[in-house]
C-alpha cells in the first residue's frame, strides 16, 4: 500500500531567531535587569511565576537606554514574523505594548499561561545556563487530554506538550494565545528571560 499523504492543517508556529550582537546586548541588559531588581520596592510581581522575580514593565521609551536600543533592534524580527504569518503591516502601528523580565533561581518555574489581548508574545534569553528549564508549549487541542487512545510512539501528531531547549541570545516569538510554561530551573545559576507583547493598531 502506498503511504498516506499527511496534510498538516492549522499549524501553531513558534519563530526562533538568534539575535544579532546578543552578547553585547545581554551584558547591558543583565546590568539593567539586576538594577531593576535592586530598586524594586514591591520586590516581586506574581503572575505565572512560581518563585523567581518578575520585574515591573521596562521603560522602553527611554531614549538611548539599553532597553530602548533592544526594543528597536528586535523590530525586524517582529516584522519578519508578521510577514510569514501573512498579516497586513502597511499603514499599521505594530508596537511592543509591554516588556518585562523574570529571573528564575534554582527550583523556580512558570505555570501554564497565555498572553490575552496580544497578537504576539515573545521570550528572549539573557542568561540561560545548562538545565535552567525548558520552554514548553501545550497543544490547543484539549480533546487529546480526555479522549485519546494509548500512544505507542511519540510524534508531532500526538504530542500534548513540547519542550524546547534554549540558549542565550535566542528569541522566540509566538501567538499570544498559545499556552506555554517554563520547567523548573535545575541549575545553580539564574535564568534571565525578557518577555514582551506585541499589538497591531
Amino acid at each position: 500500500m502506498k503511504d498516506a499523504e499527511i496534510l498538516k492543517l492549522f499549524p501553531e508556529p513558534i519563530f526562533k531567531y538568534k539575535v544579532d550582537n546578543f552578547k553585547d546586548f545581554n551584558k547591558e541588559l543583565s546590568k539593567y535587569i539586576y538594577q531593576l531588581k535592586e530598586d524594586d520596592e514591591k520586590k516581586n510581581i506574581t503572575k505565572s511565576n512560581k518563585g523567581g522575580w518578575h520585574s515591573p514593565d521596562f521603560q522602553i521609551a527611554q531614549k538611548d537606554s539599553i532597553q530602548n536600543k533592544f526594543a528597536l533592534a528586535i523590530q525586524k524580527y517582529i516584522l519578519n514574523v508578521c510577514m510569514h504569518l501573512g498579516w497586513k503591516t502597511e499603514n499599521k502601528q505594530i508596537r511592543i505594548a509591554s516588556m518585562w523580565s523574570i529571573i528564575n533561581k534554582k527550583d523556580d518555574f512558570n505555570v501554564i499561561h497565555t498572553h490575552p489581548n496580544s497578537f504576539l508574545s515573545a521570550a528572549y534569553y539573557v542568561k540561560a545556563p545548562k538545565n535552567c528549564g525548558k520552554f514548553q508549549v501545550e497543544s490547543l487541542n484539549t480533546a487529546k487530554r480526555y479522549w485519546y487512545p494509548e500512544v505507542k510512539t511519540k510524534n508531532e501528531l500526538n504530542m500534548e506538550v513540547v519542550g524546547m531547549f534554549i540558549e542565550e541570545g535566542d528569541l522566540l516569538i509566538f501567538p499570544g494565545y498559545l499556552p506555554h510554561k517554563v520547567s523548573k530551573n535545575e541549575s545553580d545559576e539564574d535564568r534571565i528571560v525578557i518577555s514582551f507583547n506585541v499589538d497591531i493598531r
